[in-house]
């Protein structure tokens, strides 16, 4: 920028002495002379002025790419630290569901060969009040076969049920406090208590009831055989709901303890829970006010034991505080 090469000084030259002649140009060379060094200077300073913004912005530049650099490579890092944890819990959660599977597959295999005598023991509440001449059958071709073995299963389920909390249990505990750990221990331990006492409370007391009402009640001449696989129905969902039932005392501790309702306020709609004990078992119980009764009550009663439990608990949790 600004170079001035000898050509151009020697055209200058001849220009000056044509216009200014011989006694003006020795002035106006000095003259001439010191404006092109200023110029030149000045350029000179003006180009380095420029160089420097060039570096600094440069420099800013590189500074800013490193930044960035630096952030892309934290967030890389932070990814793959989340990836990696993702995938730890996906690969943890896999091993705990073959594990439960290979427990569930254990008991069933263990299990199977005495697939016939579970079922009689099942079927032993309808057995002993049916008449002399009268006995359970199959009405499809598979049914003999099937049905002894799908009982199998869920009594292989429902062995398997405190290795398969034990599994829940330890892959979520590691994200908890110490006091919601024992709080879920705990919860987890009556569910599964609660649980089996529904089964036991159904077995023992639920269905010889329902079913000496049932045969006593059949009209002179009919015959009472029924269904294997539906006899096996029939009782899996009385033990189901019977062994839900059973758990209010949990659902209720974890209404109080959470804050979404209050000892007082579900006493002042004891009425309320009352009739809907009454309504669940007429809909989910068979057709007679025993079964109906014998599912309503137990409720109700465990409602109240669950209010009892929840207000002893949250009182020591607040003597603490």
């Amino acid at each position: 920028m600004f170079d001035i090469g000898l050509l151009e000084l020697l055209l200058i030259a001849v220009i000056s002495l044509l216009v200014l002649g011989p006694e003006r140009l020795p002035s106006a060379v000095r003259s001439g002379a010191k404006t092109i060094y200023w110029f030149k200077r000045q350029a000179s300073n003006a180009k380095a002025e420029i160089n420097k913004i060039f570096d600094l912005n440069e420099a800013y530049q590189d500074s800013r790419n490193e930044e960035i650099l630096e952030d892309i490579e934290k967030d890389k890092k932070l990814t793959a630290m989340e990836k990696s944890s993702f995938l730890g819990h996906l690969q943890e959660l896999r091993s705990r569901i073959l594990k439960s599977l290979v427990v569930i597959l254990t008991c069933f295999l263990a299990l199977v060969y005495f697939s016939n005598d579970i079922y009689l023991m099942l079927s032993e509440p309808l057995l002993s009040f049916l008449p002399d001449d009268s006995s359970m059958i199959a009405t499809e071709v598979a049914s003999p076969f099937l049905t002894p073995l799908k009982l199998t299963f869920y009594v292989s389920l429902l062995l398997s049920m405190p290795f398969l909390l034990n599994q829940i249990w330890k892959f979520i505990a590691p994200g908890m406090y110490e006091n919601e750990k024992s709080l879920s221990f705990l919860l987890m331990l009556s569910s599964l208590i609660l649980f089996y006492l529904g089964v036991l409370f159904t077995y023992f007391l639920v269905l010889p009831l329902v079913f000496s009402f049932f045969t006593a009640a059949a009209p002179d001449g009919i015959l009472i055989m029924t269904d294997i696989s539906r006899y096996l129905d029939f009782v899996l969902s009385m033990m189901f709901a019977f062994s839900i039932a059973f758990e209010i005392p949990v659902f209720i501790f974890l209404l109080i303890w959470s804050g979404i309702s209050s000892s007082e306020s579900l006493r002042s709609k004891r009425p309320y829970v009352i009739i809907g004990c009454f309504t669940v078992g007429m809909l989910v119980t068979p057709p007679d006010v025993i079964s109906q009764s014998l599912l309503a009550i137990p409720a109700w009663i465990l409602f109240e034991l669950g209010i009892v439990m929840a207000n002893l608990l949250v009182n020591k949790k607040e003597e603490k505080l």
